[in-house]
């Protein structure tokens, strides 16, 4: 076992290190523009777009699994409760923290609305044992992208905006930038990988080369599909409006906004990042178990760690940092984004060494360990986060 896998503390140092580069992999995504001047894709979106946000909410998924016991989940009628009444509360608080920051005037589309929405859903499951769950994440990166097409033909394109409070659960269930629907597939991936035993040298390789495999699988698998239907300029009558002057290999590289568009079946076979469809579930999903992997293995960077202790407190903080008129913008995105990982590395290691864990996670596990007591009593406390 690598020495830095445990903290004192019982948290997993290495599920923190990625956490940690899904944080800053989104933050390359809201600060720098989509393409360069010769209009190439840029460095940072080629890397973390679709893949990053993937990665948090695989981790959400792996943090629940810990939470309700990992390995070994909680059993019987009052303990299930009572971790599931602590799940209930923090969705509670990413809604409405998420609801908040959407009304900032900032660039990112806030993406913690819709976890609090993955973490009602995962209710139903939370305890259930890792090989069912690898089948349902199976099974909800295919079915899932069909049917979410079909729900949505016929109806208009739904606007890319922060989620209102009128059709709230449709948004985050269906047609809003993170859907859950089709973002169980991360959910169930997530508490599957939290049900193993993540401490195991033995299940680390297997994360990484199993991740591997499927990521570069899903992206081959994709191009041939769509060559054989007729390849990328037969989805140029259907690229959507909010595309325009873009190609179809500029959007297919850059991205959709969280659903493949209607018009074509053939969308259903891209593997975009942020479409949606099986292939791109499948590779994000896949390089996202091989991050995890790869930190566990070879965690060691400690500041990542403490970054990653505190992401909920870190990323509200970016999105606030990145409003309109904000005295801490920077002209220059290089500059913009090398001064938001440092002051996040420089806050969250003092943070985590003077006074612990960060103000909005000890809020929510302070919810956590109240909704607990309520319901089940006070010994389940310990098995929150």
């Amino acid at each position: 076992m690598p020495r830095a896998v445990l903290r004192s503390d019982g948290r997993l140092t290495g599920v923190d290190v990625a956490r940690a580069i899904a944080l800053f992999g989104m933050a390359a995504t809201h600060i720098y523009p989509a393409f360069t001047a010769d209009g190439s894709l840029q460095l940072g979106h080629a890397l973390a777009s679709g893949r990053a946000a993937a990665l948090f909410a695989v981790l959400a998924g792996v943090g629940l699994a810990l939470a309700s016991g990992g390995r070994h989940p909680v059993s019987g009628v009052r303990a299930g409760l009572a971790v599931r009444a602590g799940v209930v509360a923090r969705a509670g608080l990413l809604l409405v923290v998420g609801l908040l920051l959407g009304r900032v005037d900032s660039p990112p589309l806030v993406i913690l609305p819709y976890y609090a929405m993955l973490f009602l859903l995962a209710l139903p499951v939370l305890t259930l044992p890792a090989r069912t769950l690898f089948w349902l994440a199976a099974t909800a990166a295919v079915v899932t992208p069909l049917l979410s097409q079909l729900v949505r033909s016929g109806r208009p394109a739904a606007e890319v905006a922060e989620p209102a409070l009128a059709g709230l659960p449709q948004t985050l269930f269906l047609t809003g930038t993170y859907p859950a629907l089709t973002w169980t597939a991360y959910l169930f991936i997530g508490l599957a990988v939290g049900r193993t035993d993540l401490r195991s040298r033995r299940v680390q390789v297997r994360l990484v080369v199993g991740g591997v495999v499927l990521a570069l699988a899903a992206k081959v698998a994709s191009g041939v599909a769509l060559a054989a239907a007729g390849g990328q300029d037969a989805l140029a009558r259907t690229v959507p409006s909010r595309f325009a002057g873009l190609t179809v290999d500029q959007v297919l590289d850059s991205g959709l906004f969280g659903v493949t568009p209607t018009g074509d079946a053939r969308w259903l076979l891209v593997s975009a990042p942020h479409s949606g469809a099986t292939f791109d579930l499948l590779h994000t999903a896949g390089t996202s178990v091989a991050v995890l992997g790869a930190c566990l293995l070879l965690v060691s960077v400690v500041p990542l760690a403490a970054v990653g202790s505190m992401t909920l407190t870190l990323y509200s903080a970016h999105v606030l940092a990145l409003r309109r008129g904000s005295p801490l913008l920077l002209d220059d995105p290089g500059r913009l984004y090398l001064a938001h990982v440092l002051v996040a590395l420089v806050v969250a290691s003092g943070w985590r060494t003077r006074v612990g864990r960060g103000p909005l996670e000890a809020l929510s596990a302070w919810l956590d360990r109240t909704a607990r007591r309520v319901v089940g009593g006070a010994r389940l406390r310990q098995l929150a986060q």
